[in-house]
């Protein structure tokens, strides 16, 4: 790789991965530049322990403007970027695709023009250490009727989510192809952890527990989602960056599959030990079963096995833990959760995810 004190650009760096890989690489003695949007889901909340470290830049911009990006790279000299910046709710894309299109297809492929420029005019040894790291997801493989899917299947997105999310991973495949633009994909399963935008499934309930709501589950709850622990991920994604073979694409997930409603019951058990509902009852009696999604995905199921064969990386966090550690966050933050969902969310409009 190129010198270890250029830093890594990271887009979408206040959002709830981004700000954990943020924090991870800092961890590491990396210097960071985080550019982000900060539309609803960015939040600088989630960047303030690390504000003042060493190392780290925070600037705020659109990845689809093309001149911005394309200055950013000029001033700060990164050795690679690392492509968090997306719009990722199913639900939100169902109501309004152009958003996803526009951050997830138009944003990536202007940050790649903007990487292929400053790539191409950079020296040796720079110019072969760099690296473009693109952060997407499991849902671009469609729903897994059995087994598992490994790099290189067939995508068939169903979502508008998870059409922009594939459209944004054939343009860095392309770039790779047609530039010679040293590019990498990771595809995440289903993460979560603290931070994470209470629009989704586990803060969402947990949230919703706390404050005497419902908890809606679409359908009958039998669809399965392959859960990681959000610190589990980043690790994958930083493997990848330092050990990764341009060209490739890599699943990041765990080999835990659990159904949507045993994770909202699992959380109810757990809020019942570490915050009881006053009236004695049991939480799980708040759940509610809601109109199912239009063209839901069943299942989604990775294979890991090429990321650890040539990185080493293993999951580390059982879901057990990871849940227990992820109440006990959001109970133990409630002016961050406060904050975020009377400034940028309505519980009331948006419901289950997932």
């Amino acid at each position: 790789m190129v010198d270890s004190l250029s830093p890594v650009l990271v887009t979408g760096g206040a959002g709830f991965i981004g700000s954990s890989f943020v924090r991870h690489l800092l961890g590491q003695n990396q210097a960071i530049v985080v550019l982000d949007a900060l539309t609803y889901a960015g939040c600088l909340d989630n960047l303030t322990e690390v504000a003042g470290a060493p190392g780290y830049r925070f600037v705020q911009g659109d990845i689809a403007d093309g001149a911005l990006v394309a200055d950013l790279l000029a001033t700060v000299r990164p050795r690679a970027i690392v492509n968090i910046a997306a719009e990722t709710h199913v639900d939100r894309s169902i109501d309004g695709p152009a958003a996803f299109v526009h951050s997830n297809l138009v944003g990536t492929a202007a940050l790649l023009e903007a990487a292929r420029g400053y790539w191409r005019d950079l020296r040796e040894p720079a110019r072969a250490g760099f690296r473009y790291v693109q952060v997407s997801t499991d849902e671009v493989y469609g729903s897994v009727v059995e087994g598992a899917s490994r790099e290189g299947d067939p995508y068939f997105p169903n979502s508008p989510y998870s059409a922009s999310k594939a459209g944004g991973d054939h343009m860095v495949r392309a770039y790779h192809h047609t530039y010679g633009l040293p590019t990498l994909v990771t595809n995440g399963s289903n993460t979560y952890g603290p931070r994470q935008f209470p629009e989704k499934l586990i803060p969402l309930h947990i949230l919703n527990a706390c404050d005497g709501r419902p908890l809606p589950v679409f359908g009958d709850g039998r669809n399965q989602r392959e859960w990681l622990h959000v610190e589990d991920h980043c690790r994958g994604i930083a493997a990848v960056l330092e050990k990764g073979r341009p060209g490739e694409s890599y699943n990041v997930g765990s080999g835990i599959q659990r159904a949507n409603l045993d994770v909202v019951r699992e959380l109810c058990a757990t809020l019942d030990d570490l915050a009881p509902r006053r009236d004695g009852r049991a939480h799980a009696e708040a759940i509610t079963h809601v109109t199912d999604r239009p063209g839901h995905d069943f299942r989604y199921s990775l294979d890991c096995a090429k990321l650890t064969a040539e990185t080493g990386w293993r999951p580390q966090v059982a879901l057990v833990d990871g849940l227990r550690a992820t109440v006990r966050w959001y109970l133990e933050h409630g002016d961050w959760c406060r904050a975020i969902t009377e400034a940028r969310y309505d519980r009331n409009r948006l419901g289950t995810s997932l």
